[in-house]
């Protein structure tokens, strides 16, 4: 059970959700603080005071003063009007997550909504409906409105929803899960499309994954190191305390523990004439250290937007006070998304340099040209290698920040956008791409162990090992390693390996 009440909820608690593996619940101190401000709005309306979005048009039509009479229609016709997005519906995951997220800044009782609407909204996450929300049509200014706006068009019976599969209309899927549409009360439709949950729930899910690919990258790194007979000098914690970064300090005391007593390490401990490694070796705590606190950094900015009232205008039932602001504007997780590309980018950079140490016959310290058993006759992982090239150069032009861009909308009104669903987007991208140069480097570092028997690496390295060979046999000779990579990034991104995490 996930009781929300517009707490900031952690990426483990969204991710749960998005997956299904809770239950939400409206906590009742929630209900509690929901009420006041719905009845601040139902004064406003009694006493014909103009409010923006509670009897006023939106955007550039804000001027325009609604009669009583037609409340009700002005919230219908902005969640039909808004719903604009186009594109493949978000997967299932992100869907679910945008819900929880929605569903929590409304627990939070700055949006005049009525208890009603959040827990028809919790209903249909509890049950299964899946409303059906184009990726593409959110520039996240006034949040991402088109998004959000496909959401309650589910909610109110219309649209397109998924249950238990299927795709259908709005109002069949509510009617199978033993759901009825919700009518809009005045300020509900408002309520319900101002604000970032669908640019925090793509990018949130997609920031839970790139952790795992920074923790994940050390074993990789080490894995690499031992196949490459390197040297674990330079994460000495001396060194590190020096520069005392938290994420170099995190991921050096990492590097030691999976190194830690090591026969192939011990066996070159003399007569070996190299006095340092490459940087991609040896530089591995200062550039995988660094991704790691700019990705603790957006986990912070992403944690506590979800706790967050986004949307406008804000009621604050102590002071019997409706205040239009800006809460919706999407840039604290735009420019957090656009950090996160760029040091998940530089990661798979590295990543990538280590695979060609470990198949260029140059470089490679002795292993078999392109780690094949037999040179020439067979190529091994020269094409792996420029898989991850590819995957990388994809990820560098994704990695072009969304943030920067503006491109003014509705009259002007909204003159200053975020685009940081396209960030979020972009970062899903380049977070899969890490997860395959990832299983790349994996599959090449075991690879290499091979070569290196009967020498055994450290405990750590050799479970890891294990688990590459059941995922992929030893490549005695060529076949297909399309499958071989896909494979392990599935097992990555299914948490296979998160016991080597740290």
């Amino acid at each position: 059970m996930l009781e929300i009440s517009g707490q900031p909820l952690t990426l483990e608690q969204i991710a749960a959700a998005a997956k299904g593996d809770v239950t939400v619940a409206l906590s009742a101190a929630a209900r509690e603080n929901i009420r006041p401000s719905r009845d601040v709005i139902e004064r406003v309306i009694r006493g014909g005071e103009v409010v923006y979005g509670v009897n006023t048009g939106f955007g550039k039509l804000s001027d325009v003063h609604i009669p009583a009479a037609e409340l009700e229609l002005l919230q219908l016709n902005l969640v039909r009007s808004h719903s604009c997005g186009v594109g493949d519906p978000l997967p299932e995951a992100e869907t679910r997550a945008m819900m929880l997220l929605r569903a929590n800044v409304l627990a939070h009782g700055n949006s005049g909504c009525r208890v009603e609407l959040v827990e028809a909204l919790i209903a249909m996450l509890n049950r299964g409906v899946h409303p059906v929300i184009p990726e593409k049509g959110s520039v996240g200014a006034s949040g991402d409105l088109a998004p959000l706006a496909h959401l309650a068009l589910s909610l109110i019976g219309e649209g397109e929803s998924f249950h238990r599969g299927r795709r259908m209309p709005g109002a069949e899927a509510l009617r199978a899960a033993g759901l009825s549409p919700l009518r809009l009360a005045a300020k509900e439709g408002l309520a319900l499309l101002n604000g970032t949950q669908a640019m925090g729930a793509v990018g949130g899910l997609a920031l839970h994954r790139g952790l795992r690919v920074v923790a994940l990258a050390d074993l990789a790194g080490a894995m690499s190191l031992e196949a490459l007979r390197g040297t674990p000098v330079a994460f000495d914690e001396r060194i590190h305390r020096a520069r005392p970064h938290a994420g170099q300090l995190a991921a050096a005391e990492h590097l030691r523990a999976l190194l830690d007593n090591s026969e192939i390490r011990r066996s070159h401990l003399t007569g070996d004439p190299r006095v340092q490694d490459a940087y991609c070796l040896r530089c591995m705590p200062q550039v995988h250290g660094a991704a790691r606190s700019a990705l603790q950094h957006v986990r912070g900015v992403v944690e506590t937007e979800s706790g967050s009232a986004t949307d406008n205008p804000l009621v604050f039932a102590e002071t019997n006070e409706v205040l239009s602001g800006g809460n919706f504007h999407g840039a604290p997780l735009a420019l957090a998304f656009d950090y996160a590309a760029i040091a998940l980018t530089d990661l798979m950079s590295i990543g990538e340099r280590r695979i060609d140490r470990l198949v260029n016959p140059d470089v490679n310290e002795g292993l078999p040209p392109f780690l094949s058993s037999r040179p020439g006759t067979s190529s091994g992982y020269m094409i792996a290698q420029i898989c991850a090239v590819a995957l990388l150069n994809e990820s560098k032009v994704l990695a072009h920040p969304a943030s920067v861009d503006n491109v003014p909308t509705s009259g002007a009104k909204e003159d200053h956008v975020s685009m940081g669903m396209t960030a979020a987007v972009k970062l899903r991208g380049i977070v899969s791409n890490a997860e395959r140069v990832l299983a790349i480097e994996l599959l090449a570092a075991a690879e290499g162990l091979e070569y290196r028997a009967p020498l055994r690496s450290s405990e750590p390295i050799e479970r890891a090992h294990s688990i590459v060979r059941d995922l992929a046999p030893q490549l005695i000779e060529d076949r297909p390693l399309s499958y071989d990579i896909e494979r392990t990034a599935a097992a990555i991104e299914r948490g296979r390996f998160d016991e080597f995490m740290a």
